[in-house]
């Protein structure tokens, strides 16, 4: 156990080595993305809107870290795919004396890290664009708040890690984009209410992941009811997506 610990920390020591190189590129390019969303939606259009008796901006702030924390974390295993159909760099991984599950806990875990940064920036400018979050009054609130928002990227760096093992173009890589995570960030409670939504839309989007992040961020943001359902399902999303991701790397290796 101890070994596989020092693995997933050398693992990650790599990817966070990294991004420091490049930490100030990093936050200057996250933060395009979560402005134009804050202007366009918050000031633009959340002027004239009032969601269940508060600001559409309040509202659109759990959406968008939900939104940017799948982003963030699927793309930041994007160089994974490349390391194995281009560089073929992956080879000193596999030969390398660590665990298979210690480079894939490892890399997501860098890909929480980077999703956690980002989100950290998104909350700082959501504040000053004059969003109020109640998590931020309460630390345990604030802590569940985090926690939802780590589950969410660990989720979704299991996909991206599930893609780059199995996926062998890099236009191929780009269609998950368009195909998969495009359709969520715009349908999965994001930008308005699932309950506007015909039925059979519905049901189908309230089974994918980033609808229960959604629903538990903003429930935890607004102060309102948090669902126990929606905790258990991104548990068990968790668990297979991990459980998955270390299969692809074994048929790799």
């Amino acid at each position: 156990m101890i070994r596989l610990i020092e693995d997933i920390c050398t693992v990650f020591w790599r990817d966070w080595i990294v991004l420091k190189r490049r930490l100030t590129k990093f936050i200057l390019s996250r933060m395009v993305a979560p402005i134009l969303y804050l202007v366009a939606f918050g000031y633009g259009l959340g002027r004239s809107i009032s969601v269940e008796g508060g600001t559409y901006i309040d509202f659109l702030v759990p959406g968008i870290l939900a939104l940017n924390s799948m982003n963030i974390s699927f793309n930041s295993i994007t160089p994974v795919h490349a390391e194995r159909v281009y560089h073929k760099s992956l080879e000193e991984y596999i030969l390398a004396p660590i665990a298979p599950a210690a480079f894939v806990i490892g890399k997501v875990l860098a890909a929480m890290l980077r999703s956690f940064i980002s989100s950290a920036l998104i909350l700082v400018l959501a504040m000053l664009f004059g969003a109020s979050l109640q998590p931020l009054s309460s630390p345990v609130a604030m802590v569940t708040f985090l926690l939802v928002l780590l589950i969410n990227s660990a989720i979704f760096a299991g996909l991206g890690f599930i893609a780059a093992m199995r996926i062998n173009t890099y236009e191929e890589m780009s269609q998950v984009n368009t195909y998969i995570l495009l359709p969520m960030s715009f349908l999965c409670g994001t930008f308005f209410k699932t309950s506007t939504l015909p039925d059979t839309v519905r049901f189908v989007i309230e089974l994918l992941p980033l609808t229960h992040t959604s629903y538990l961020l903003r429930g935890l943001g607004t102060g309102n009811e948090v669902s126990v359902s929606s905790i258990v399902v991104l548990m068990i999303y968790l668990a297979i997506v991990l459980s998955m991701s270390l299969r692809a790397f074994n048929r790799v290796e």
